[in-house]
């Protein structure tokens, strides 16, 4: 498996597990090196496996994702990019997942391309860091030369390509929120979800709309001047295929 992307698939569900599973490994590139059903067994699959993605239930036996969360950053100097793939979807879970560190959250049911997109922007993302960790790895404790530090400060040069005044982190927060969204919504309305001004939210929103990940329309239901929908489109921009997740598939 060297020169794969490892990953890691946590649910309590046997059918999601293998589902996902097959998700990841229909890509080239991706290998799932581990599964786990509880969070004490997530934390330790995680600590032995040592993949670079986890994908993560938020509702598991023995103590939560957002529990795992915190065994796994606290247990480990390399720590994995996690996905979120849950039904979890309360403000407060979505959140607690953005401060402990997640940056993508698939709420049950998705499909296979909106997994694929995901994993498509990490692949790109740990390429840009592999030559800073291997840097690091081989310096350890010592001085770096110009080469090196060159390789690192342009994995952050990768991730800084936003518009001024946009950032990656609420960018990743927004566009989470449209995907959860079960159809097209607002600035407003997902603002008032996200807990973000609504200016900020529709600056993000037509970020996504003019990169085309999501689609701009006008709703002339409404009394007054139109107001403007967004909907996401997944990778590509065409239609999302028939598979997903069973929402009675596990309710984590």
């Amino acid at each position: 498996m060297t020169g794969r992307l490892r990953v890691v698939v946590v649910d309590d569900e046997p059918a999601v597990v293998a589902l996902h599973t097959r998700f990841v490994e229909v890509l080239d590139g991706w290998a799932v090196v581990g599964t786990a059903a509880t969070g004490p067994d997530a934390v330790a699959v995680v600590a032995r496996a040592r993949p670079d993605v986890v994908l993560l239930d938020m509702h598991l036996p023995g103590f939560s994702g957002l529990e795992v969360l915190r065994g796994v950053r606290a247990a480990q100097q390399r720590q994995p990019e996690v996905i979120a793939v849950t039904a979890a979807r309360d403000v407060e879970t979505v959140r607690e997942a953005r401060r402990s560190g997640v940056r993508h959250y698939l709420v049950k049911p998705f499909t296979a391309a909106e997994l694929h997109a995901r994993l498509a922007e990490l692949a790109v993302e740990l390429a840009d860091r592999a030559p800073a960790r291997a840097a690091v790895g081989a310096r350890a404790g010592g001085a770096l030369d110009q080469s090196e530090v060159d390789a690192i400060m342009a994995g952050a040069a990768a991730r800084a390509r936003l518009p001024k005044g946009l950032s990656a982190e609420t960018l990743a927060l927004v566009l989470d929120g449209l995907v959860a969204a079960e159809d097209s919504t607002t600035a407003s309305d997902l603002s008032a979800a996200l807990g973000l001004s609504r200016v900020s939210c529709r600056r993000y929103l037509e970020h996504l709309a003019a990169e085309g990940r999501a689609e701009r329309s006008l709703d002339y239901a409404t009394s007054g001047r139109p107001s403007v929908r967004y909907r996401h489109l997944p990778a590509g921009g065409g239609p999302v295929p028939s598979a997903r997740v069973s929402p009675g598939a596990g309710a984590g």
